[in-house]
């Protein structure tokens, strides 16, 4: 009998739930535990979820999950809130993404020709090694706005700290879907040996440029309907229309979907009467998305798929990604004369990894000729994702709590 979808998104809701209260009965966040779950019922170790459920027939409830969760990040940019600390945020968001994009790379390129010898002509740097080392850490700048936006709100948190992270955290996945766009303009054209033209490298920016225009008609369209809505329910389902329809039609026309959901929601934060009613209803249901988004996301832990080689690459991304943001931040925190707290703490808020960064690698799966050296890339990323979100959350809440602003311990 082949059950039906169904069955396994009941699956989710349920183990998810568990997964949850079993983590915050040993004080740890509920992320943790959903991704733990996620591994447990993934295809390499209880087969619960098979590769194709993971892979096809639930994959959109990854696209839903991100959309919501990127509208929510784009309402945490108020204006008003962050006009004192928009020079903070902004030498923050530049040194710590660069920082883990240069770091990485940097890492890849010197030691991965060294631990991948599999199948890779000793003369291919330019052409596979460092390709890849762009690629990967572009990926690398981004930063999982759920796992922050989860930890946040099941702590209550707020203040300066909080509300410089989660402007942060937004930008850093603009940063990263920004480097990526550009490096895999690049590690195409070094993969084929093309010379690169003025109409590829700009492609990026008009993709930039779409995603947000689709956010802002969005959010015009929707602070004239909601005068019109009065009843609770319907606001959600306004909401939620908007936020599927915005990331249908990113998809469609092959922009970003978190782009737009982020300016749709920046738009409604700022130019929609009382946004934090409205806002407000979304979070009804974040939990409800959160289980499902991290369950999945620890579903796709394949361990067949590695290598020793595997491990070591994604040792690699792991230390470079963790040395640039923490670093980054730190020197961006001092640069910008940001609060100690700021300066202390933000680094070790910015290192969960999750939807876009795996979005992201299997966007590139198919940039390199080899499929061996694609499948290990894929898997090293994916090994970094899993072994981020186990050891990153309980760090983002030691830095709410010790920044003063977590006021449910």
């Amino acid at each position: 009998m082949t059950p039906d979808p169904l069955v396994h998104i009941g699956a989710l809701l349920l183990f998810g739930f568990a997964g949850g209260q079993i983590a915050t009965h040993f004080r740890f966040p509920r992320v943790s535990g959903y991704i733990v779950t996620g591994m447990i019922l993934s295809p390499s170790v209880t087969g619960f979820f098979q590769e194709t459920v993971v892979s096809e027939e639930l994959s959109i409830i990854t696209d839903i999950a991100l959309g919501i969760i990127a509208f929510s990040i784009g309402g945490s940019l108020v204006l008003k809130s962050l006009k004192k600390l928009y020079g903070f945020i902004l030498w923050i968001n530049v040194m710590e993404s660069f920082g883990a994009f240069f770091v990485t790379t940097l890492l890849i390129c010197l030691i991965s020709p060294y631990i991948i010898n599999s199948g890779i002509p000793p003369h291919s740097f330019w052409s596979t090694f460092f390709p890849m080392a762009l690629v990967v850490g572009a990926i690398t700048a981004a930063t999982a706005p759920a796992a922050v936006m989860a930890i946040v709100h099941e702590y209550k948190a707020a203040g300066p700290f909080t509300t410089t992270l989660l402007a942060v955290v937004a930008l850093d996945d603009v940063a990263a879907i920004v480097f990526f766009s550009f490096s895999i303009v690049l590690a195409n054209s070094l993969i084929d040996a093309e010379a690169l033209s003025w109409r590829i490298m700009l492609s990026p920016v008009l993709s930039i440029f779409i995603s947000v225009a689709i956010g802002i008609v969005s959010g015009l369209i929707f602070r004239k309907a909601a005068h019109f809505v009065q009843r609770r329910d319907a606001m959600l389902g306004i909401v939620g229309g908007l936020v599927l329809l915005i990331s249908g039609v990113a998809n469609s026309v092959g922009v970003s979907l978190l782009i737009a959901n982020m300016a749709f929601g920046f738009m409604v934060a700022n130019f929609v009467v009382h946004p934090h009613d409205i806002f407000s209803v979304v979070e009804d249901v974040e939990e409800f998305v959160f289980s499902m988004f991290f369950v999945m996301a620890g579903a796709h832990l394949n361990i067949a798929a590695f290598s020793a080689s595997g491990f070591l690459l994604a040792g690699l991304i792991i230390l470079g990604s963790f040395t640039g943001k923490f670093y980054g931040a730190r020197l961006g925190a001092i640069i910008s004369h940001a609060p100690k707290t700021v300066r202390q703490y933000i680094g070790l808020a910015l290192l969960p990894k999750a939807g876009v960064t795996v979005g992201l690698i299997l966007l590139a799966k198919d940039t390199f000729n080899s499929s061996h050296f694609s499948d290990l890339m894929v898997n090293a990323v994916l090994l970094s994702v899993i072994v981020n979100e186990l050891i990153a959350p309980p760090l983002v809440r030691y830095a709410l709590i010790r920044s003063g602003e977590a006021s449910n311990e």
